[in-house]
């Protein structure tokens, strides 16, 4: 399935469905596959929005979780968008944490799976290795359960990123960004409602990240899916699209009184 990417000035975008706005962030290597089944799933029930993030365009001063937040927020005004629901994947879900802590009163609820923001496990000291595929293809297939996730188109988009000198001084900067904001302090600020939806074979952002998110978040609420790594909405699309629908209609219901 093949989207319309429209521009809004220096804005590329996605926008599919009517209704609330529901925001998607793209992790360190995310693309818009990433996201496609649930696209197609909320398309029907929302309009369904997700910014080109611009991971490798930023001045190398701006390459950062902060820098990213800005964008987000510089978007979102530009589409005068309001009472969004903001999901965010890996680096994505950090960017959002960042984005809603300081923009509170634009988000009406936020989505994490697979969150940086506390703890991550990076692709290692020597990563990335220019040039070698095969290790490409291993660290691809670590973000999944089932390796066959990490398709050739995949592991080929990757290795093409991680193959540039100028990529991969930005990809550096950004996971060593991540790694210096960590908001463990700053977490119970958010007053959102809250889901966190993770797999309970993620390996880089591991189950103990997701009950810590779980803690430190008030009212949050954590699904754990199993035989799932770092990408539900990719690896158990069925399963998170439920859990995350769910959750949204929840939020629309008038308030029982007691």
């Amino acid at each position: 399935m093949s989207y319309e990417i429209k521009q809004q000035d220096k804005f590329k975008y996605i926008e599919e469905g009517n209704g609330e706005p529901l925001v998607l962030l793209h992790g360190l290597f995310g693309a818009l596959s990433n996201f496609q089944n649930l696209i197609e799933y909320f398309r029907q029930y929302y309009k369904v929005i997700v910014p080109m993030l611009p991971l490798l365009e930023m001045d190398i001063l701006h390459t950062s979780v902060g820098g990213l937040a800005k964008f987000v927020n510089r978007f979102l005004e530009a589409r005068q968008l309001k009472d969004v629901h903001l999901l965010g994947n890996s680096l994505g879900g950090h960017v959002a944490l960042v984005y809603v802590l300081k923009n509170p009163e634009r988000v009406k609820s936020v989505i994490l799976t697979g969150s940086s923001g506390l703890f991550e496990n990076g692709m290692g000291d020597s990563y990335p290795k220019r040039g070698d595929y095969e290790y490409i293809k291993k660290k691809t297939e670590l973000t999944f359960y089932d390796p066959k996730m990490a398709t050739k188109e995949l592991v080929d988009e990757v290795y093409s990123i991680t193959n540039n000198r100028i990529k991969v001084i930005k990809i550096s900067a950004l996971a060593k960004s991540a790694i210096r904001n960590n908001l463990g302090e700053e977490l119970n600020q958010i007053k959102q409602p809250a889901l966190l939806i993770w797999g309970n074979n993620d390996t880089i952002t591991p189950p103990f990240v997701a009950r810590e998110f779980n803690r430190l978040i008030p009212g949050s609420e954590l699904y754990f899916v199993d035989k799932c790594g770092h990408a539900p909405m990719m690896e158990v699309p069925d399963e998170f699209n439920a859990i995350l629908h769910k959750f949204l209609k929840k939020l629309n219901e008038p308030a029982t009184v007691t």
